[in-house]
């Protein structure tokens, strides 16, 4: 269901991070290879990490590559699917009845724009539903990531789509609101407004949004949660509590994230990562979250796809007028201020963000690369990151050459975190938590 997807991004809907995942059995105990032990004399990065890499048995590693590299496609068909429907909705004039019919229902035009914008994403969504559940329903469950049934699954969905069109809804209110007073420049404010509503998106979602999807409860277990706290005040993070959501309701993927700002601030875990993780993998993950929060992420993302929002809506101007004057009298849409228009603002917004894929996926990539560093650093569980970070063998390609992962992945690969943690494994031997033993295959 890419275009609601793209207009709800466009709206500066926010996505909560889910960084790591792998269905293992509850409370497994990971061992690093003998070639990883800090007792073997001259470590060698690069050995260890090719070790680390071989114990991912070679059929889970096709499974994993065949299940990232479908992800390719799906991209692709996700953005022709979307195109078509938004093209077929302007040629047919459909758009322009919707809009006919909205007018009869009101005479204010902010109730025309949020009627038009309500059927607009009810219709872009069933005749994209097909391609969604083989996508989110189908897939995961077919490789072994999903957990609900179809019932659940669904009533998610519709939660979703409900919550899009409301909050969509209010959002191309104000924007259309703004192209129709501002004129000529109503794209510069417009992309402002965009950013102003991601932010505000970003600090109610956790406390209002989330809850909607999942339960969440204070995690109780000490030995758990103590060292996050103690990790939390040594980096500055302003928490008192500690949060476990029940995501093994939907997924099998273990997560994490420290979100929230301006008070805001929560950290959360979930309970797959809590049942299928050792206390050093835990200590990882949650390094690599704190790492998000304590280098101000959250601000640096918002003043690159800011910077990107204007770029994209003074494209959007462009294109639209150009569009407009070229088969709006076939459409029966003359002007950017009529909301019929939106299906060609979804298309053209659409369109750049495709193209800007790359961009977009090696600017959150070196994020969380940036974060890895932070976190290895920081809970100093560098064997924990690599035992976490062959968790992604379940769903992400683990050893991609340099131009794929450059393209394709918005997360460093399995390779590159594990060189990282072992790289900082070999130059910081004599801090390595006390206890650290040798184990792994022959051990």
């Amino acid at each position: 269901m890419l275009a609601p997807k793209l207009i709800l991004l466009v709206l500066a809907l926010s996505i909560l991070p889910a960084i790591y995942a792998e269905p293992k059995p509850p409370n497994a105990s990971a061992t690093m290879p003998a070639v990883a032990a800090p007792s073997v004399p001259a470590f060698d990065v690069k050995a260890a990490t090719d070790a680390y890499l071989a114990t991912v048995p070679p059929d889970k590693r096709a499974r994993s590559d065949a299940y990232f590299e479908g992800g390719y496609w799906l991209q692709l068909w996700d953005f022709l699917l979307s195109a078509t429907v938004l093209i077929l909705l302007l040629q047919t004039g459909l758009s322009a009845r919707i809009r006919d019919w909205a007018a009869r229902i009101s005479s204010w035009r902010g109730a025309q724009d949020l009627i038009y914008f309500v059927l607009f994403v009810l219709i872009t969504t069933v005749i994209q539903f097909p391609l969604a559940v083989y996508e989110g329903y189908i897939r995961e469950h077919k490789y072994g990531l999903a957990t609900q049934t179809f019932g659940p699954w669904m009533r998610d969905q519709i939660v979703a789509l409900a919550v899009g069109a409301l909050i969509g809804g209010i959002a191309v209110i104000a924007l259309y609101w703004v192209v129709r007073r501002l004129g000529k420049n109503w794209w510069l404010w417009g992309a402002l407004a965009s950013i102003v509503f991601q932010a505000i998106i970003v600090l109610i979602a956790p406390v209002y949004i989330a809850p909607l999807f999942n339960d969440f409860k204070k995690l109780e277990n000490p030995k758990i949660k103590d060292p996050i706290l103690s990790l939390a005040r040594a980096n500055g993070i302003p928490v008192t509590e500690v949060y476990e959501v029940d995501a093994s309701r939907q997924s099998t993927r273990v997560s994490a994230y420290v979100s929230g700002f301006l008070g805001s601030e929560r950290i959360v875990l979930n309970d797959n990562l809590l049942n299928r993780c050792t206390p050093e993998e835990i200590q990882s993950v949650m390094g690599h979250e704190m790492g998000h929060y304590v280098l101000h992420h959250v601000y640096k993302d918002k003043l690159f796809f800011g910077v990107l929002a204007i770029i994209g809506f003074a494209f959007l101007n462009r294109a639209m007028h150009w569009g407009l004057a070229r088969w709006g009298d076939r459409w029966r849409i003359r002007e950017i201020t009529d909301v019929a228009a939106l299906p060609l603002a979804a298309l053209l917004f659409s369109l750049f963000f495709f193209v800007l894929t790359p961009v977009t996926n090696s600017w959150i990539r070196t994020q969380e690369y940036e974060a890895d560093i932070f976190g290895i650093d920081a809970a100093r569980q560098p064997d924990g990151e690599a035992l976490v970070d062959l968790k992604l063998a379940d769903y992400r390609k683990l050893d991609p050459s340099p131009l794929e992962e450059m393209f394709f992945f918005d997360h460093p690969s399995g390779r590159t975190r594990i060189t990282a943690a072992m790289r900082w494994k070999a130059e910081n031997m004599s801090v390595l938590p006390p206890g650290t033993k040798p184990g792994g295959p022959g051990n």
